[in-house]
């Protein structure tokens, strides 16, 4: 495969992966107004509240995805989509 072929399709996965980050955090559960209930998100919420002994840590994955849900994801979060899409995206063409 061509170079070029493989640094379109890295950034066009690296864009759509940006796009479409903030749809998958909704659609799992995590958003504007908190976590949906009956959603993976509050799985994720209930196996963490119960590992910690009936809280969910600040910091933790469920609390960081809870927040990009809620407040959006913020550039360096959009950067680290990016890299991983575009990745993702170069890989599958090869």
């Amino acid at each position: 495969m061509d170079p070029f072929t493989l640094i379109a399709s890295g950034a066009a996965a690296a864009a759509a992966a940006v796009v479409v980050a903030p749809a998958v955090l909704a659609a799992a559960g995590f958003t504007a107004g908190g976590i949906a209930a009956g959603s993976y998100a509050a799985s994720m919420m209930s196996a963490a509240a119960v590992a910690n002994g009936g809280g969910v840590a600040a910091g933790s994955l469920v609390a960081t995805l809870q927040a990009f849900g809620a407040a959006g994801i913020p550039a360096a979060g959009q950067a680290i989509v990016g890299v991983v899409g575009g990745a993702l995206g170069a890989a599958a063409r090869c």
